[in-house]
């Protein structure tokens, strides 16, 4: 539960990496300022519980990451796959930062006011970007919808438009993009078709215009379509409809990878697997040693 609270405050426009260390430093100050008293050793559990839940939950992404073998896009099962691939270039694919104007394929901002009087900066907004992306390999093209991801190595770019501090995380065409979620390919050979609804919705159409049905099919000209007419305008149709539904699937399918329904990992990286997979092994190093020494020193004040 703590862990997908955690993933929701990037809507926000946080990390997770900054999250936790924004209740670390909160929790810490608590600790240093109570002294020895109850509240310290109180404050002093939270950061090893909070330790264990980020030590976890990295370990669990290092090990996501190095279980998943990458997949090529043309070839890629249905479900929850890892592919890594070049981000397009292509002008309809990039956006542009609302503060910085700088062309990307996805931001997250947060902008800072400067209080004077508190000597910090204060946040006044922030956002993330939701528009889709592509990414190819050799063997195809794949969109990709970031919303609800976790999103690991952008880059970082810092500016100060007049008295405000404005943090700006970018990814950019052109440059290769690891993604770990949920594949499907959208129409082609995986498309479900029903021959008998669109055969029955095909005749149900000829019906509305009866004098071209009569013209096509009333061979006799009595002004009425008998049993064997009637069938063969239901030949005709079905004949129809099975060679709409091939052509359909000789079409080339749109592969769309996005967040998993079942709540699991959702990752875009500009890392590659094994430097993303040792960047969050050294989080989970960190985040141990944290607790180590959170837990050492409450048994100090005990």
């Amino acid at each position: 539960m703590l862990v997908r609270g955690l993933r929701g405050l990037q809507h926000l426009g946080l990390n997770l990496t900054g999250a936790v260390s924004a209740l670390y430093a909160v929790l810490m100050v608590v600790a240093v300022q109570s002294g020895v008293g109850p509240l310290a050793r109180w404050s002093l559990i939270g950061i090893a519980l909070l330790a264990v839940v980020a030590w976890l939950a990295n370990l669990r992404r290092a090990r996501a990451i190095a279980e998943l073998a990458t997949s090529r896009i043309s070839s890629a099962a249905q479900g929850y796959v890892e592919l890594v691939g070049r981000a397009s270039v292509d002008p309809e694919n990039l956006i542009f930062t609302p503060l910085g104007g700088i062309a990307c394929i996805w931001y997250r901002y947060r902008l800072y006011s400067r209080d004077n009087a508190k000597r910090e900066w204060r946040k006044i907004d922030s956002g993330v970007s939701s528009s889709t992306f592509d990414i190819s390999d050799p063997t195809g093209v794949c969109t990709v919808d970031p919303d609800h991801a976790e999103v690991v190595g952008a880059k970082l770019r810092t500016s100060y438009p007049g008295n405000d501090k404005l943090v700006e995380e970018l990814l950019f065409g052109g440059t290769p993009i690891y993604v770990l979620g949920d594949f499907s390919t959208l129409g082609g050979a995986s498309i479900a078709l029903n021959l008998r609804e669109d055969v029955g919705a095909l005749l149900t159409r000829w019906k509305q215009d009866r004098v071209s049905l009569h013209q096509r099919f009333d061979l006799d000209r009595n002004g009425n379509l008998d049993l064997q007419e009637w069938e063969l305008a239901r030949q005709l149709a079905t004949q129809t409809v099975a060679r709409q539904h091939r052509d359909i699937r000789q079409q080339p399918g749109v592969h769309l990878l996005r967040a998993p329904k079942d709540g699991r990992l959702f990752l875009i990286s500009a890392l590659s697997p094994q430097a993303l997979r040792n960047h969050f092994l050294r989080w989970s190093a960190f985040h141990l040693t944290m607790g180590m020494a959170a837990v050492a020193y409450w048994l100090y004040l005990a």
